[in-house]
């Protein structure tokens, strides 16, 4: 684990930037927020993502299932980068009960890089990769800070999917986001430090992108959440 970060997890932990959404008034505000919140299984946007210009892949956030946990619902987030260069594609699968919950202590966490088998991440490891992740930019931490982004304003934005009026915000690490409360998690554009993103396609129709078993990692006793 102490090579350099491949870009499917910087991906995964920096473009979903959705739950940093504001809006001008507290009623939209919390209105916004609820595109996050309220997860619902099948929902998939996919993204252009570029870095400094150039292209880097295709992007995909989806909710790909979901479990019961005692009275808790918890869901399947997908992210799934797909880059020009085959070696640097893959997918990463969180179980939580929402984007908000964070990556710091995920109930479940799947990755399948390139052509490896799909492995199932242990507790302790799941937990250690995703303060790791955290330290860098943890979009999934961002949802709980909804109320703290910058409002810019309503803008008329056009992406590959079409032309939204996208409320325009700014985080305070430097982050810009262009939101819709019509598209699954909000997410219309994004700029920053990981990259820049451009809403695709959207839908309501996602499967997981994994369709074999995931293994156990090696040498780890694997433990129920």
């Amino acid at each position: 684990m102490s090579r350099p970060r491949s870009p499917i997890v910087a991906l995964a932990i920096g473009f979903l930037t959705a739950p940093v959404l504001g809006a001008q008034t507290a009623t939209d505000l919390a209105d916004v927020c609820k595109v996050v919140g309220n997860a619902k299984p099948g929902q998939w946007a996919s993204f252009d993502a570029t870095n400094g210009g150039s292209e880097a892949g295709k992007v995909r956030l989806a909710v790909v299932g979901s479990e019961q946990a005692g009275d808790t619902t918890l869901y399947w987030f997908e992210v799934s980068f797909i880059g020009k260069d085959p070696g640097h594609s893959g997918v990463v699968q969180i179980l939580n009960p929402s984007l908000a919950a964070g990556v710091a202590a995920p109930r479940g966490l799947v990755v399948k890089m390139g052509g490896q088998p799909a492995m199932k991440i242990p507790g302790p490891m799941a937990t250690l990769m995703g303060k790791q992740a955290g330290q860098n930019t943890s979009a999934f931490d961002w949802a709980a800070r909804c109320s703290g982004a910058h409002v810019v304003g309503w803008e008329s934005v056009t992406v590959p999917a079409g032309t939204f009026r996208a409320l325009h915000v700014a985080t305070d690490d430097g982050a810009e986001v262009w939101g819709s409360r019509d598209v699954p998690f909000g997410l219309v554009k994004t700029h920053g430090k990981q990259g820049d993103m451009a809403l695709a396609a959207h839908g309501a129709d996602a499967k997981s992108s994994i369709t074999e078993k995931p293994l156990d990692m090696p040498g780890m006793m694997m433990t129920k959440p």
